[in-house]
């Protein structure tokens, strides 16, 4: 499946966006601050329900609005009809639309439209807090598979209601074994669920890497908080005591991380930012392929501003690397020249002032 409309009004600085991407290459080319980020994060907002960007949506709105609007037409060949996805927002209020019904639950909504975004602020994938790369792998799993999202929503429901009675202060131990329950069962399902996609990405990112960028062998690890889905129980047990004391749940699967490898060490601290750059990319290259993999359709890969990052032998193995059949949208302060005598298909659009045209 592949983005056929996105129109954008009042995002941003996108004051009104009226763009048909093509199905392979898409080079957005512009000045900064024209608009070119917005349009990657529209999509990714519309797709997901949030940006990647903040936290509150009231910086979304154009300046001097108080309403948004995004809309993305998405469909292939085999579909009987296109899939259309509505984002509104209106003086804090947002609402989310499938095909013109009105969407409640975010898991009627996740998948619908399928996206991987590369953008700059990725490498905190290698480098950033854990709290990000569990919120990215999160999302990621959550666009795959509804049981993983449902699991997800009902472990932090949990969450907050065992540390809503560990901040009243010495609660009853059959209150909180009640939670504990629920923490149990549906940590087991996150923590089976990220071992399995871990390792399946781990495999393809290996692969993506060797092909973009050095020989030395990447690998993607699971850093589960408590070591085995069998442990969860005890864990939460013994810790109880100290979870009275700081009023907090210390410990379980909202504590996991995972870390990027290179040549078997921490590319967190040993890897050069060529090589950590590198990694990343190669991640993003995984994702596409895992989903292909997992839902029968390509996503659309969005990659923001990779071209000034890359000489032209990195961005020649970059775009040979894409799965065949991918939609991508590539940003640029520079030209689209780099991408001539690559052999990729390309089409340009210019952003300029938050409005765009094609070259």
């Amino acid at each position: 499946m592949r983005l056929t409309r996105v129109v954008c009004r009042n995002f941003r600085s996108l004051a009104a966006v009226d763009f048909a991407p093509v199905p392979g290459v898409n080079v957005v080319c512009g000045r900064n601050a024209q608009g070119k980020t917005s349009l990657l994060e529209a999509v990714v907002y519309a797709a997901t329900t949030r940006s990647h960007r903040t936290q509150t949506d009231t910086e979304l709105a154009r300046h001097g609005e108080e309403e948004f609007h995004v809309r993305l037409e998405a469909g292939d060949e085999t579909a009987a009809a296109p899939v259309v996805v509505e984002a509104n927002w209106w003086r804090g209020a947002k609402r989310f639309k499938v095909n013109g019904i009105p969407q409640g639950r975010l898991s009627d909504l996740l998948g619908r439209v399928k996206v991987v975004l590369f953008c700059p602020d990725d490498l905190a994938l290698v480098k950033g807090a854990a709290s990000v790369r569990r919120k990215l792998l999160d999302m990621e799993l959550s666009q795959l598979s509804p049981p993983y999202l449902f699991a997800l929503q009902q472990y932090r429901q949990a969450l907050r209601q065992r540390n809503e009675l560990l901040r009243r202060g010495e609660p009853e131990g059959a209150l909180l074994d009640v939670w504990d329950v629920q923490l149990i069962t549906h940590g087991r399902a996150l923590m089976e669920a990220r071992a399995a996609y871990i390792a399946e990405l781990s495999e393809l990112a290996a692969e993506m890497y060797r092909r973009i960028a050095e020989a030395e062998p990447l690998a993607a690890a699971y850093l589960p908080d408590v070591r085995t889905p069998d442990e969860l129980a005890q864990t939460l047990a013994r810790g109880r005591a100290s979870d009275l004391r700081q009023r907090l749940t210390g410990r379980g699967p909202h504590r996991d991380d995972r870390e990027l490898l290179v040549a078997g060490r921490p590319a967190r601290t040993y890897g050069s930012q060529g090589q950590q750059r590198s990694a990343v990319l190669a991640l993003k290259l995984a994702e596409v392929e895992l989903v292909r993999r997992r839902a029968g359709t390509l996503p659309t890969l969005m990659l923001d501003e990779v071209l000034a990052e890359l000489d032209a032998d990195r961005a020649r193995s970059l775009f040979a690397a894409i799965p065949g059949g991918t939609q991508s949208l590539v940003t640029t302060t520079q030209t689209a020249e780099p991408l001539r005598g690559m052999g990729v298909d390309f089409a340009v659009f210019r952003m300029e002032g938050g409005c765009l045209g094609q070259e």
